[in-house]
């Protein structure tokens, strides 16, 4: 998966996609015009929710859970924003709330373009 990077990137998923929200995260999915074989992921979190080690660490989960399962999720943009909560779950608690969502924006399937 390639990483969204610019803040312009960030702002068309924000505006054209679509939220799915949870306790722990936000995540926008934007399906994107374009074909490309990988989506890309954008991660936010924000200094509300901790020090930047707590910042960081959640951004590395949240990382690590798309590249361990990176052909389920279909090619297109997705921004994941993290709540104030998030600071101190386990991988687990994460990755089962990344699922969760995935499956609210049917976007979890087998890397096809859903």
């Amino acid at each position: 998966m390639e990483a969204l990077k610019k803040t312009a990137q960030f702002a068309e998923v924000y505006q054209k996609g679509k939220a799915y929200g949870s306790k722990l995260l936000v995540l926008y999915v934007l399906n994107s015009d374009e074909d490309r074989k990988a989506g890309r992921l954008g991660i936010s979190v924000s200094k509300k929710v901790g020090n930047s080690v707590v910042r960081h660490r959640i951004r590395r989960l949240i990382k690590e859970s798309f590249r361990l399962h990176k052909s389920e999720w279909a090619a297109r943009d997705y921004v994941v924003v993290a709540r104030k909560e998030a600071a101190g779950k386990s991988y687990e608690e994460l990755e089962e709330t990344l699922f969760r969502l995935g499956e609210k924006s049917n976007t979890l399937g087998k890397g096809e373009n859903v």
